[in-house]
């Protein structure tokens, strides 16, 4: 596995690993972290995956999965 490019931000830090044919894209914000993987037949460049990456309505989409991640991890630990 190697790492194509890495964006590091003051809240989510962005890693793009290429393996066995995939995209790894990952997102990291704090204790949690999310990885899409991409196959390489879906996209054209490197470049296809910085856009994705960019792409208003997915970088939404994941922010808000960050959100229930930690607020389902606070619920569940306030059960405790």
């Amino acid at each position: 596995m190697r790492i194509v490019f890495e964006i590091p931000g003051d809240q989510v830090k962005t890693t793009v690993f290429h393996w066995n044919q995939k995209y790894l894209i990952k997102f990291e914000a704090g204790l949690y972290e999310q990885t899409y993987k991409v196959s390489e037949l879906d996209v054209t460049s490197e470049d296809d995956i910085r856009k994705l990456i960019e792409d208003e309505t997915f970088k939404a989409e994941w922010m808000e999965r960050f959100r229930q991640m930690n607020r389902g991890l606070h619920e569940a630990l306030g059960r405790l």
